[in-house]
């Protein structure tokens, strides 16, 4: 045969993202030759795949079809690699989304573990918000998102990573520790450090707080910069359990006895099954393996 794996390679990229410009930066190359490996597939296959039109790539209807037969080429491929048992086969990146509360909590032994299965995979890694992570998954910025729910829209592959309680947390220094029960009205008096707005979290903590007048909420990107902002006694804030371990060890962070918190978080790792590579969902089955364990 007059064509090979790069070739089929580029051809799915620019079909999924429509952009030969975007497969190259996909695949660590240069446009041109991206372009030369769609035409020299073009030219063994016999077949016009693509209609390239003021920076936009449209599929032919025989491109359309011919694509099904591409991905199936490719997992053929990795299943052969993976049947060997030389992990050292699979060469790479993988772009993987993740949420603040994994990075603070289970994420590096998740990396530890996927470079002892796939020693030459790069991990390029993308921290956000969850609604974030979903919209760089659907337009395939990235591969694999670790990420809470709500979904606005369902994907075909996903593994457990658990629940995550959350509790209301401050300094020491402002005493509401000491109190049995803390009331609404005595949390509402500081500010109330939470998640960036459009998040779930932001939503729950602003509509439970709204019939409080003069209430102060602290919206942040980052709820590591919320914890340094409570810990210093500007604050109070609501975070997953897990995320305040060694602070409350410390003594750094108290809990405090407040009868409500928003809704526990429920993370999944989750991937398009119809059109990522096998070793995507890999990494999303060891990162349930981690997640499990750490949960343990």
């Amino acid at each position: 045969m007059n064509f090979n794996l790069k070739q089929i390679e580029a051809f799915i990229w620019v079909a999924d993202l429509g952009s030969f410009r975007k497969a190259a930066s996909r695949l660590n190359t240069t446009q041109p030759n991206i372009s030369a490996r769609i035409s020299a597939l073009e030219s063994a296959l016999g077949a016009h795949l693509m209609e390239r039109d003021a920076g936009s790539v449209t599929l032919t209807r025989q491109g359309i079809e011919l694509l099904k037969y591409a991905r199936q080429v490719i997992r053929s491929a990795e299943a052969l690699a993976k049947a060997s048992g030389k992990s050292t086969l699979f060469q790479g990146s993988l772009k993987l989304g993740v949420t603040e509360m994994v990075v603070n909590t289970w994420l590096r032994d998740f990396l530890r573990e996927l470079k002892e299965h796939y020693p030459n995979i790069t991990v390029e890694l993308t921290v956000d918000v969850s609604v974030n992570l979903e919209k760089e998954l659907l337009d395939r910025s990235i591969d694999l998102a670790l990420q809470n729910e709500p979904f606005v829209h369902q994907l075909n592959g996903s593994q457990d990573l658990g629940t995550y309680p959350l509790i209301w947390v401050a300094s020491p220094k402002l005493k509401l520790h000491e109190k049995s029960e803390v009331t609404r009205e005595e949390l509402a008096s500081h500010p109330i450090l939470t998640h960036a707005r459009n998040t779930r979290l932001y939503d729950e903590v602003e509509s439970h707080f709204n019939s409080v007048h003069n209430i102060r909420i602290v919206p942040s990107t980052n709820l590591a910069a919320c914890l340094h902002m409570a810990a210093d006694g500007m604050g109070v804030v609501t975070v997953p359990a897990v995320m305040v371990l060694n602070e409350l060890k410390s003594g750094e962070l108290v809990q405090i006895n407040y009868p409500w918190a928003p809704e526990s978080l429920h993370f999944l790792a989750r991937y398009d099954a119809d059109r990522a590579a096998g070793l995507v969902a890999s990494a999303a089955e060891i990162a349930g393996n981690v997640a499990e364990r750490f949960n343990r």
